[in-house]
């Protein structure tokens, strides 16, 4: 399928090629037969794409900090490299979308095949959008007409925070596309309207509307204008909906208000808000979030979770449906905003000179196909036949990115397969990196005969599920840590482990770091027990990301902190034999990413792990420290080792390796050669069942011993 994407690092916009995406549960599929191109949002990230990189740091100057952070703590090359990496995804465009639903993902019951639908899906042939981003389209209602169904649902978020009433007057600031929708729907809502914008045609298209539209740049003195409009009282609400720097807008807003009065932004403005302005009107200033409540919720918008309507009578899918209503009873007009219509293939009318552009809605027309979506896009041409260590890689995340196809282009693996939900992450990374195929269809890599090793990196929660079906096909797997989220799904791993005969990795490189080996190395192989404590500074991530879920990410306890439980049973040469853990807060029920475990090995190591989430960014990020035999050992953030007490060792610094790279050369190599499998599949059991233990712990505050 054809997908309109922003290449972030030159700048470019382009009609890529991709694999159509598979429905997933709690979505629908659809064919789409028209997008609407959003021209003050999608300028801005155009213009942000073809920016220099200077340009690009002013733009976002929190950003610059956190890279200055991240040298100081990782160094530059690393840092350099991660900025790169993220430059070098590129953004799809468009959040305007309708089409046909072609098919229905698992618990979707409120629509079927061959409805007409609106969504906030992309510029692209085929999308797949959560079941509460889409909304049916009324049968007198066009699919161009429909395309304006979420950037109406923005302008009418911020007139549910102003909260008219009849009969109120409401100042729209900024008549592009969605000052105009906003000022309808105002004017529908019995308020008295007035618009202002600096561009002619803008403000005569909003006179053609009903709307009292006026362009100071004639020399209308605004605040006056809205003063004598309303009789001396001022405005009762002021929305904004232009897009511009100046901290202009914000001053004259409060000037043009009543005491009182509301205010709300939803355009992008320079916001240096002048307390003199505020404080002697007792004025109220809100910022308006995108569709309406819901937006920016996971479990509202991935997972299907409706707010009660009694409770919150509008959420972002009301808002689609509010919209679409007063489009089908011609309450407002979207037509005559219509500037031009452009093929898909003809993209670059709208997107070559869009600095320039005087469009206020461009419409994108798809072409009429009947063939199914293909999900597989070959990108080389390449023989695998015979080969051992051919490749297919599920998940096409920042980390498969950054760190997994960097390390594997440096070994021999041969790279047959990428797949990617949306299509598109994969198609990038595969033309990058020389994968063969992208695809969106996981069955065709288990499928491929082959295909011999299988790596796994995609959300926690399908960590396990893929390990059993890759090894219920007959491949080997990596699979990035964790291996499992419950005692349940270990035990399937286990059991299709047993029957397959082929070996299991799990993405625990720590123990693979030059300085881990020279750890080891130092302290030698006798089973004699230590003390070591291991601290991971691990920095705060907000509640609401998918790995504090446990039923999605598992916690970072079991999904991250299990990390360094493997590394101390690689140190120590033993297994965990119990562990308790004891967290920051009170109630032993919530999760936790602020803990110490304790663990007992069954050849009396003692050891500690500090996972901490409110550390300071510019502390080392992990250390390790180890007792042993009158001699101590100190890791610093994988750069420097220091050594007391030993004979022939007082230190080794390298740049910062976690140990990635030797990780993958060493699974290349097991598998091209046959042997064993890279960890001990006893040690990696070890180590999931130690992790689940100290959740156990936390819970029951005992120990508790690991089988």
């Amino acid at each position: 399928m054809k997908q309109i994407i922003q290449d972030l690092k030159n700048g470019d916009t382009i009609l890529e090629e991709v694999p159509a995406p598979l429905v997933k549960a709690g979505q629908v599929l659809i064919q789409t037969t028209r997008s609407l191109v959003s021209l003050g949002t999608e300028r801005m990230l155009v213009e942000f794409g073809k920016a220099n990189f200077l340009e690009k740091a002013r733009q976002q100057p929190d950003k610059v900090k956190e890279v200055i952070n991240k040298v100081k703590t990782d160094g530059l090359q690393p840092t350099i490299n991660a900025v790169f990496n993220k430059l070098g995804q590129p953004l799809p465009l468009g959040y305007c979308n309708v089409g046909k639903v072609i098919a229905v993902g698992k618990g979707v019951a409120e629509f079927s095949v061959g409805d007409r639908v609106a969504s906030n899906g992309h510029h692209a042939e085929y999308v797949s959008v959560p079941k509460n981003l889409v909304a049916k389209i009324p049968d007198n209602v066009s699919d161009e007409e429909a395309a304006f169904t979420v950037i109406g649902a923005i302008g009418l978020q911020g007139i549910r925070l102003a909260n008219p009433t009849f009969g109120e007057s409401v100042v729209v600031v900024g008549l592009g596309l969605i000052g105009l929708i906003t000022a309808q729907l105002l004017k529908a809502n019995g308020c008295q309207v007035i618009g202002f914008d600096f561009d002619p045609s803008k403000v005569a298209l909003a006179q053609s509307l009903g709307i009292d539209a006026v362009n100071p740049g004639e020399g209308t003195d605004q605040v006056a204008y809205v003063t004598n409009a309303t009789q001396g009282v001022g405005a009762d609400a002021v929305i904004i909906t232009a897009s511009n720097k100046s901290n202009e807008i914000i001053s004259q807003s409060a000037k043009m208000s009543r005491k009182k009065g509301r205010i709300v932004l939803v355009g992008v403005i320079g916001l240096d808000i002048s307390r003199a302005d505020f404080f002697e009107k007792e004025l109220t200033f809100q910022v308006s979030c995108s569709y309406g409540p819901g937006r920016y919720d996971e479990s509202y918008e991935q997972k299907g979770q409706d707010y009660p309507l009694p409770y919150v009578r509008w959420t972002e899918k009301r808002n689609f449906e509010a919209i679409l209503q007063a489009i089908s009873t011609q309450s407002i007009q979207v037509g005559p905003l219509i500037t031009e219509r452009v093929p898909l293939s003809e993209y670059k009318q709208i997107y070559g000179d869009m600095g320039n552009s005087k469009s206020i809605a461009s419409i994108l027309v798809y072409p009429e196909k009947n063939t199914d979506p293909q999900r597989s896009v070959a990108l080389i041409s390449h023989s695998f036949a015979g080969s051992k260590g051919v490749v297919g890689i599920i998940g096409a995340g920042n980390f498969t990115s950054a760190m997994i196809l960097p390390c594997l282009k440096k070994t021999p693996a041969n790279l047959k397969f990428i797949s990617s939900s949306g299509g598109l992450s994969g198609t990038t990374l595969a033309k990058k990196f020389d994968v063969a195929q992208s695809t969106t269809d996981n069955k065709l890599i288990f499928s491929d005969p082959e295909v011999d090793l299988v790596m796994v990196t995609t959300r926690h929660n399908a960590h396990a599920s893929m390990v059993v079906e890759a090894l219920n096909a007959g491949k080997h797997v990596f699979v990035e840590k964790p291996l499992a989220l419950t005692q349940d799904e270990l035990d399937k791993v286990l059991e299709a482990y047993v029957e397959s005969g082929k070996t299991v990795s799990v993405g625990f490189n720590r123990r693979f770091a030059p300085l881990a080996l020279q750890m080891k190395k130092a302290l030698g192989s006798g089973n004699t027990p230590m003390n070591i404590t291991a601290t991971m500074n691990a920095g705060f991530i907000p509640a609401n990301v998918w790995v504090h879920d446990m039923e999605v990410g598992g916690g970072r306890i079991i999904g991250e902190a299990c990390h360094f439980i493997d590394l101390i049973t690689s140190l120590c040469g033993s297994k965990v034999k119990a562990v308790c853990m004891n967290a920051m807060g009170t109630d032993p029920e919530e999760n936790t990413d602020n803990a110490s475990i304790l663990l007992k090995y069954e050849n009396g190591t003692n050891a500690v792990i500090n996972y901490f989430a409110n550390g300071s960014k510019a502390y080392s990020k992990e250390r390790v420290e180890v007792f042993h035999q009158d001699r101590t050992l100190v890791m610093d953030n994988w750069r420097k080792l220091k050594g007391y007490g030993f004979k022939n060792f007082s230190s080794a610094s390298s740049k910062q390796d976690k140990g990635h790279q030797n990780q993958f050369d060493l699974l290349i190599n097991s598998v091209q050669k046959g042997g064993e499998a890279i960890i001990p599949m006893d040690e990696l059991v070890n180590t999931t069942k130690a992790s689940f233990a100290a959740i156990e712990s936390l819970k029951t505050g005992a120990w508790v011993a690991v089988d």
